[in-house]
Order: C-alpha cells, then structure tokens, then sequence
C-alpha cells in the first residue's frame, strides 16, 4: 500500500480502493487522453542557452551564437513533455445538495472524481495541483509529482461546502493570475451561477492558454425535478425557502434549465472548452471514459 494512504480513516481509503480498482481499467486511456492536447499548437519553448560540453548532442548548437562569439553553445528548452493537471473543485453551497434517491451529494461525487483524477495523474508521474473555489479561491496548492501529494489533496477535498455563493467570472479571474504554467485545467462545478458569468471566467483560463475541461455535475432531482406532492423546496447560496406545486411548474422549470445547460455547452464549444454534463447516478469509469472519449474525439 502507497505510505501516504495508511494515515487515511478506513472508510475513506476504502472509498479511495474502490474507485482505484474500476480506475485500473481506463488509467492508461485516461493519462493518454490528458496529455494528448495540453499543449497542440505551442512548440517547445526555448528558454536559455549554456556552453557546448563534449559528448553533447550538436543537433542543439546554436550556429548563430557560434558566428557572433566564436564559441559553442546549445540552446535548451523548457520541457514541456511532463503534464500539468490543476483541478478545479466548486465547494460553495449548493455543491452539497442531494436528491431523494441518489447515494452522494453533489460534492462527494465531485470529491470522488477529483480524488481518482488526482491519482491516475500522479500514476504516470505527472504533475496535479487543486484549487478549491466558491465566490473565491479557499484553497490552492501548487502542481507535484510527489506521490505524497494525494494525502494531502485528499484532505483538501474533503473538507465540508460552504455557505458560501458560487462566483466563477470573478473567481476564475483570480485564479488564472495563479496558474501560471499551462497545463490541462479540470473544472469540477454544478456551474449554478449566471451563464455569462460562468463562460466569461472560462475563458480568462483560455485566454491564459490552459487547454481546459469542465465536468458540470448535478443531480437527477436537478435534472427531472421528479417530485408529485406540494414541497417546500429550501434555498441554498442566500435564495429563500419557496412552496410550490411540481407538477405546476415542471415544464417551466425544465425549459429554464435546458436553456441555461444549452447556453454553458454551447459557449464552452465555441471557446474550444471540453464539456461533459454529469449526472450523480452515472458509475465513475462511465463518466471519466465518457469524459476521455470527448478529449480524444476532439483532439483528432
């Protein structure tokens, strides 16, 4: 067993274990599918040169600077070979919503996926950092490869929503200052903010040249609004208590809502932002093999 989950408690490393083993399965695709655009477009960025030392490749001298000075140097470049994986976890009030019939709320099933992103990524010796966000940044820690850092991202991720409001235009703006290496960006958020809002703090992330995906998580009871008798529905993120009669409103609803969720997918296309609604009733190899197969689809 890895050092760094023997401090875990046994529920949650038994947790973590499952997700591992149904993992397995896709960790190979999965890395592959990451890395396969995070940087298409962009060559190898030089970065300094030094002296020409015998047994040095001379494809890399730099003739030029030979001409000028009389002496052999090469060129060396940033190594952008390793991928970089920031995941953006939403931890604000209305994260913390559960239906009626569904085994998770919306944050532990974000929880579970960030957990098992973290850990194919740092499998194949890449790099992944998390950024925990409501109406802010709360949490940030910097990319590693240190297998030690799952403990530690694990803790993060679990800690409890917030009261807190979601605000991704002005949040996202405050994060892009923060990443300041390009790498993929992994936004894990029921994105229940208004849709101008939400794609204009995308795209301060694309504007910073990360090669971005975001899983909009929600529940069923989100989705379907399933319930028949009069309910009292309770606010979450500052909005009141409201009585209402589902069947009356059902229709309404859902046209207000495939609206919004037709707004967010078309603005992430347009922006070529990977997108993937996910339902909290959908198995986890699904949704992540679903999520592989768009990056895949749209790297080719």
């Amino acid at each position: 067993m890895d050092n760094s989950l023997k401090s875990l408690d046994p529920q949650t490393l038994a947790k973590l274990q499952g997700l591992q083993l149904r993992a397995r399965r896709i960790v190979e695709g999965f890395v592959a599918g990451l890395h396969r655009s995070p940087y298409r477009g962009f060559s190898v960025e030089f970065a300094e040169h030094r002296e020409y030392v015998p047994g040095d490749d001379i494809r890399h001298l730099d003739w030029k600077v030979f001409g000028r000075t009389d002496k052999f140097y090469l060129k060396q470049y940033e190594d952008e070979t390793n991928l970089i994986c920031y995941i953006a976890l939403d931890v604000s009030e209305s994260m913390a919503y559960r239906g009626p019939d569904s085994p998770l709320s919306k944050l532990e099933y974000a929880q579970c996926i960030a957990a098992t992103v973290a850990w194919l990524v740092l499998q194949s010796q890449d790099a992944v950092g998390l950024v925990t966000f409501d109406d802010q940044v709360r949490e940030y820690v910097a990319p590693s490869n240190s297998p030690t850092r799952l403990n530690e991202l694990l803790s993060i991720m679990e800690s409890k929503p917030s009261s807190n409001k979601t605000a991704i235009g002005s949040t996202f703006q405050q994060l892009a200052q923060k990443l300041s290496k390009r790498g993929v960006v992994l936004v894990i958020s029921d994105l229940f903010d208004e849709a101008k809002s939400v794609l204009n703090g995308l795209r301060q992330l694309r504007h910073r040249q990360h090669d971005l995906a975001v899983l909009q998580i929600l529940d069923p009871a989100e989705l379907d609004l399933p319930f028949d008798r009069p309910t009292v529905f309770r606010g979450l993120e500052g909005m009141p208590k409201i009585a209402a009669q589902p069947r009356a409103i059902r229709t309404a609803y859902k046209a207000e809502l495939d609206s919004f969720l037709q707004q967010i997918k078309r603005g992430c296309l347009d922006n070529e932002i990977d997108y993937r609604l996910v339902p909290t009733d959908q198995p986890l190899d699904v949704a992540l093999s679903a999520f592989l197969s768009s990056r895949q689809s749209r790297s080719r």
